[in-house]
């Protein structure tokens, strides 16, 4: 289990002020931003509307970049087989 700390916090709301995740499924915002503030090389989701959808993994690598972190790879639990 990985805790949630200030920077991942700082990280999803940031993802949510850009439009990467709705504002009302900040939960989501929040395990990206945990996953990237943890040095995970991949996060495994099904939720296809607000986590593996080409829009929120192309803001969400550019706010990274913008903050000088990595990213976490976005992926299927399939995409991985």
């Amino acid at each position: 289990m990985l805790a949630l700390t200030g920077d991942a916090e700082r990280l999803a709301n940031e993802y949510v002020r850009t439009g990467a995740v709705p504002a009302a499924y900040l939960n989501d915002a929040l395990h990206i931003a945990i996953s990237v503030v943890n040095g995970i090389d991949y996060l495994l989701s099904w939720n296809f509307r607000h986590i593996v959808r080409k829009k929120t993994m192309d803001i969400a690598r550019m706010v990274n970049t913008l903050s000088g972190l990595g990213s976490t790879e976005i992926a299927t639990p399939a995409e991985l087989l």
